[in-house]
Order: C-alpha cells, then sequence, then structure tokens
C-alpha cells in the first residue's frame, strides 16, 4: 500500500524527493567525503595505509552487507520509518567518529555509519518508486542519479574545505544539523508506503550467508597484502589468533569461506523459493534483463568510479603539493561534469534511449580515466587534471542517473524494495571493491616502484632503499614532503613521487579497465524495456501485478 501525497500542486508533488534526494545526498557524500581528509587523520591518529583503506572501505563494506536485510526490513515495517531510522543511526555514528581519539575506534564509527547508509539507501529508491509514476518516476531518476555522480565529487570538496579550516572532525560533525532536517522533513512530507504481498516469514540463513559472503570477500581484498594471499608473510596475531610466518594465510581462509557463503546463499534462495518461503534475494528479478544486466553493470562501474576517487586525492596532496580544500577544490571538477549530465540525461534519454545515455556516460568516463592516466606526471597542471574530470563526471552524471533508471523500469512496484536493495548492494560491494581491488594496485605497485625508483639515488643501501619504500607505501605516501625536507632528501622524495605517479596511473587504467566491462555488460541490455504488465509472468506465474 503507498499513500498519496497531499495536496496536488507541483510543489506539493515533489516536496518528499527534497528529503529522499537530501538523504541520498548524505550517504553518497559520506562514501567520500574523509578521501582528502585521509592524510590529516593518518597523521593524527597515527594509522598506516591498511587502516586508511578500511576508514574508506569499512563504510562500503557494511553498506552493502546490510542493504538487501534493510530494503526487505523495511518492506515490511514501512519504508519511511526505516528511511527515518537510518538517519538517526548515521548522525548518532558521526558524533562517535567526529570525537574518536584512535585508528580503531574511527573504523567502528565508519561501520555504524554503513549501518545506517544501509538503512536509509535501498528504503530511499524504493519510496521514489512508490510515489512517483510515469514521467514523474522518470525525472525523480534522473535527479536521484544526478545526486548520486555529483555528492560523490561533492563530498570531497567539503571534506577538503572543513579539513583546511577547522579540522577533519567536522567531515563528521556537519552531518547532524543534515540529518535532523531529513528526520523532520520526512515525517512531515514522505507518504509511508510498505508491501502489503510480504511473507510474514524472514530469511535469517539468508541475511547471515550475504553478510558473511561479502563482508569476508572485501576483508581478503583489503588485507591481501598485509597477511598474504596464500600463505601469512611473517607472524601475526588476527581476532586473538596467533598466524605463523609461513602457515595458511587468514586471507586464503576468508577466501574460501566468502566463495562457501555465496554459493550456500544461492542455493538456500532456490530452495526457499521452490518451497513458497519468503527469501531474502528474490533470484526471478535477475530474469529481467534490465534489472540484471544493469545491476552487473552498476557494480563495475561503482568499482571503478569510488577506486580512483579513493587514490587521487592522496596523490594531488603528497605528490603535487595541494592542500585538503585544493584536493577537494580539484575533485569538484568531477562534480561540474555531472551537474552538467542531469538537467540534459533525461532529455537525451527521451531522444535517444536510457540505454543510449549509459553506454555514452560509460564511454566517457573510459576517457576521462585513460586520458587521466596517460598524462599523469608530477609536474601535472591543475588545468589537466581539472579538464579530465569534468569529462569523467559528464560520463558519472549520465551513467548513474540511467543505470538507476533502467534497472528498475521493468521491475513490478511491489518488488521495488526488493529490487532497489539488490542493486543497491551492487552497487556499494562495487564501491568497497573499487577501494580494495584499485587500493591494492595502488600500494603494491607504489612500494615496488618506489624501491625500483631508490636504485638511482646514490648512497643508499638495499636495507635503506626497503625500509623508505615500506614508509611511502604504509603512510598512503603522505611521508613524501616530508622526505623532501630532510638534508639531501630532494632525490629521494623526488623518486618517491615518480613511483607514486606511475602507481596511480596504473591504478586509473585498471579502473578504466572495470568501467570499460561494465560498458560491455550494457551491449545484453534488450533494446526496450518491457511494462509492468508483460512481466508478470515471467516473474511469477501464479501472480497479478497490483
Amino acid at each position: 500500500m503507498t499513500t498519496g501525497v497531499a495536496g496536488d500542486t507541483r510543489q506539493q508533488r515533489w516536496a518528499p524527493m527534497l528529503f529522499i534526494g537530501l538523504g541520498t545526498a548524505l550517504i553518497i557524500m559520506d562514501a567520500t567525503i574523509v578521501n582528502v581528509s585521509l592524510p590529516s587523520i593518518i597523521r593524527e591518529l597515527q594509522i598506516n595505509s591498511i587502516d586508511a583503506e578500511w576508514v574508506n572501505a569499512i563504510y562500503s563494506l557494511v553498506f552493502a552487507a546490510l542493504l538487501i536485510i534493510a530494503g526487505r526490513v523495511g518492506d515490511r515495517v514501512g519504508r519511511r520509518l526505516m528511511f527515518v531510522s537510518g538517519a538517526v543511526v548515521f548522525g548518532i555514528a558521526s558524533i562517535v567518529a567526529a570525537r574518536t581519539g584512535d585508528g580503531t575506534a574511527l573504523i567502528a564509527a565508519r561501520a555504524l555509519q554503513g549501518v545506517g547508509g544501509a538503512m536509509m539507501s535501498p528504503t530511499s529508491l524504493s519510496l521514489v518508486n512508490s510515489i512517483y509514476t510515469g514521467r514523474s518516476r522518470n525525472i525523480a531518476f534522473a535527479i536521484y542519479g544526478s545526486i548520486i555522480g555529483g555528492m560523490a565529487a561533492i563530498g570531497p570538496l567539503l571534506g577538503g574545505w572543513l579539513t583546511e579550516h577547522h579540522s577533519w572532525r567536522w567531515a563528521f560533525y556537519i552531518n547532524v544539523p543534515i540529518v535532523v532536517i531529513i528526520v523532520i522533513g520526512s515525517l512531515l512530507v514522505v507518504p509511508e508506503s510498505k508491501d502489503d504481498h510480504f511473507d510474514p516469514g524472514f530469511d535469517v540463513g539468508g541475511a547471515i550467508l550475504s553478510a558473511l559472503g561479502i563482508g569476508l570477500l572485501v576483508f581478503a581484498l583489503i588485507e591481501g597484502r598485509n597477511y598474504g594471499w596464500v600463505t601469512t608473510t611473517s607472524d601475526a596475531t588476527l581476532f586473538g589468533t596467533t598466524w605463523s610466518s609461513g602457515g595458511i594465510s587468514p586471507v586464503l581462509i576468508a577466501l574460501v569461506i566468502s566463495a562457501t557463503a555465496l554459493v550456500s546463499l544461492y542455493l538456500l534462495e532456490q530452495r526457499r523459493a521452490a518451497a513458497s518461503r519468503s527469501v531474502l534475494i528474490d533470484l526471478t528479478l535477475f530474469r529481467i534483463p534490465t534489472f540484471s544486466f544493469g545491476s552487473i553493470a552498476g557494480l563495475i562501474v561503482s568499482l571503478g568510479e569510488f577506486g580512483i576517487l579513493f587514490s587521487l586525492p592522496l596523490f594531488l596532496q603528497s605528490v603535487l603539493g595541494y592542500t585538503a580544500f585544493g584536493a577537494g577544490a580539484m575533485l569538484a571538477s568531477l562534480a561540474i561534469g555531472a551537474f552538467f549530465a542531469g538537467p540534459t540525461a533525461a532529455q537525451l534519454a527521451a531522444a535517444r534511449s536510457p540505454r543510449f545515455v549509459a553506454r555514452l556516460g560509460m564511454a566517457l568516463e573510459i576517457v576521462g580515466i585513460v586520458g587521466l592516466g596517460l598524462t599523469l606526471s608530477t609536474t601535472m597542471s591543475g588545468w589537466v587534471i581539472s579538464f579530465w574530470l569534468i569529462v569523467y563526471g559528464v560520463g558519472v552524471g549520465y551513467a548513474s542517473a540511467q543505470l538507476t533508471s533502467l534497472i528498475l523500469a521493468d521491475v513490478p512496484r511491489r518488488k521495488s524494495g526488493q529490487a532497489s536493495g539488490t542493486q543497491s548492494t551492487a552497487r556499494q560491494i562495487g564501491s568497497a571493491l573499487g577501494t580494495a581491488v584499485l587500493g591494492t594496485v595502488l600500494f603494491v605497485s607504489l612500494a615496488h616502484n618506489t624501491e625500483k625508483n631508490l636504485q638511482a639515488v646514490p648512497g643508499l643501501t638495499d636495507v635503506q632503499r626497503t625500509e623508505i619504500s615500506t614508509a611511502v607505501e604504509q603512510s598512503a605516501g603522505t611521508i613524501i614532503p616530508s622526505l623532501g625536507a630532510k638534508p639531501g632528501g630532494e632525490a629521494v622524495a623526488s623518486a618517491a613521487g615518480e613511483a607514486f605517479a606511475t602507481s596511480i596511473r596504473w591504478t586509473a587504467l585498471t579502473a578504466a579497465v572495470f568501467v570499460g566491462l561494465g560498458l560491455l555488460a550494457t551491449l545484453k541490455l534488450p533494446p526496450d524495456g518491457r511494462r509492468e504488465d508483460d512481466l508478470t509472468e515471467l516473474l511469477d506465474p501464479e501472480t497479478t501485478t497490483p
């Protein structure tokens, strides 16, 4: 059941979108706002590059692990209730993050933010899907996609300004008044909606397997270079257990358990569906081509997008000498492109097709990332960086807006909570994997390239080269400016800076490959989406779509 929006005026019809959009902006912004603050956080809290990856990735990891569960609970108890409750959790977590004094507590607070974000994200999409219909729904999805693309870039700008003029802690404090506005506004103007066809049972086993499989996968990808992929590289302690050097690595065990959990999840969902019991993931949704291939494309594109947004601010500050705000302002070039794309995406989709616009967006993303990667250097002009980021931002705006619309276009309204939770999970898995995979590419190559470049610096022993390259890698490059400040350290800092440029170049090109794979996935999208009535038999031959 979906209650109508009170009143009939244009302003009243779009009032819910204001607060739903603000909530979406908040959770997307916090996926990137800490990126330009990381160097300050690393220095103040004395954390290493592994911890820095966790500060960034734990948010997306918890987000992804709980999205489907939160979407299903929202369908049952009320989507607005879940959205507002998630905002409250998010606000509390932000206060904890702002007041923390060590890296472990900050990572825990970011995890709690992920819980709040997971409660808000799928319910925001399903609220849009249930409130708006026809042309209004297309406009709402275009707004939603533009928010995703734009806030991913505005986050670093705001985070940089707050870090430079106040403290990195204000990147979290600023969430509190926004949460208050979201809660009050949503309770006043956003209509409540539930799924009247919701099965009274709950798939507890599916929830556990989903969280376990996704969580351990991202854990393994981030910690692989720390503990070793197959065997443990040095004596280590994890969760109270000692892992001896040369023995089996906890990362390998995590990968095996993750694969087992995800396969078991698939088999469990099939068995429960066959027995007409409630399921966490409705596998019949993947019979809809727009949903299945669109979700795959969204996952892969997010991997490329968020991975590059994690690595580029580190290079801008540690090598090119930008301040936190300067790095954020540079990344705001992406927002310029994304906001330009937003108003034109719907018009272009109407003139051509949503599928065409999504492909055009991903193609522009590839051009932007490849251009950035090929021209990147330690003497690179900010204007050149801005140009490539604007091209990339236009692509993000087009791709984000139309992929969201395509994925949910053919999904019956009664399945909107399930579908939005699943597709949001795919995107968040992509962003968590982006930090993990591209972060690994960045830091492994950074250590290797630094040690290689230091061979040309006279007077250094093998031990010194190894120590310097390890310090550069573990500090995520933030130590490079201090290397140059030491007597005779200019050559060492230059070698490390060149190594960072090479590593970022490979990271960017790797991101472009992933976006290219997402573009290939869209080739399987059907030319025209089928209407909801035409999909009834495909999804559930025995059920009529209300």
